[in-house]
């Protein structure tokens, strides 16, 4: 490990702790030569798993896109980057337990729907209106309804317990 300011790799630990329900470690360091302090995360390493893209072609999958793409999705809003890594974190878990190395972007965007629709409409809509490639007013109010319809039964199974 080398500090990012001077280069030096002297460098100490200064904390740790588990995030992201034990799937990784975050690492506060300190650069004994410059004391420029910054944070690392450890991630245990997986398989690759590869998306298979509307067009045919096949990428490795990056937690970091996606979440960018969340971040993008969220602006804004009240969701915090705690919310977003623990969403990502359950996605990916998801992915790995159906036990494919390929997933359709389809599938990866399914799942990233279903999650945002609980947490927040709106960066639902912004994610939606970019995943499904509106092409006009008409297909953004189809989705709008559909979030009204799925937000009444919600409530309706809500007041029924």
């Amino acid at each position: 490990m080398k500090c990012n300011k001077c280069q030096s790799d002297d460098i100490k630990v200064i904390e740790s702790r588990d995030v992201a329900d034990n799937q990784a470690i975050r690492r506060r360091r300190m650069c004994n030569t410059c004391g420029h302090r910054f944070t690392t995360y450890e991630r245990i390493e997986r398989p690759q798993l590869i998306v298979i893209k509307n067009d045919g072609t096949r990428q490795l999958f990056t937690r970091e896109k996606l979440l960018s793409g969340l971040y993008k999705a969220c602006e804004k809003t009240p969701i915090t980057g705690l919310q977003l890594e623990q969403m990502v974190t359950d996605i990916e878990d998801s992915l790995y337990a159906c036990g494919d190395q390929e997933v359709s972007s389809a599938a990866i965007g399914d799942l990233v729907m279903q999650r945002l629709s609980l947490l927040n409409e709106v960066a639902y809509v912004r994610f939606a209106s970019v995943y499904r490639r509106f092409k006009d007013i008409a297909s953004f109010e189809r989705e709008l309804e559909r979030i009204r319809q799925q937000n009444e039964l919600l409530k309706s199974d809500l007041v029924k317990e």
